[in-house]
């Protein structure tokens, strides 16, 4: 019995020695997930500022406005009152005497 242990013991030696070489190569593995998408960018920067716009039209010019109503005459003054009398005038020089006769 001691040697058949023996043999056995020598086979086992001998199929151990042959497991510890390499074998072949095992299949690929799964394809591993998708990765997170990444963070998004920042947002541009704003855009310039609008040229100014045109200066709107002139407006049209207004009607002309209705004439105004003519004045009430006047009323007609009062009579002025009469002049004083003048002075009467000074007696005149005496004229020159006539020729003899």
């Amino acid at each position: 019995m001691k040697a058949s242990n023996l043999i056995v013991a020598a086979l086992l030696t001998v199929a151990l020695g042959a497991c510890t070489s390499t074998g072949p190569a095992g299949p690929a593995g799964a394809t591993g997930n998708t990765g997170a998408t990444g963070n998004t960018g920042n947002a541009g920067a704003a855009g310039d500022t609008g040229a100014t716009g045109n200066t709107g039209n002139t407006g049209n010019t207004g009607n002309t406005g209705a004439t105004g109503d003519t004045g009430a005459t006047g009323y007609t003054g009062a009579t002025g009152n009469t002049g004083a009398t003048g002075n009467t005038g000074n007696t005149g020089n005496t004229g020159p005497a006539g020729p003899p006769r």
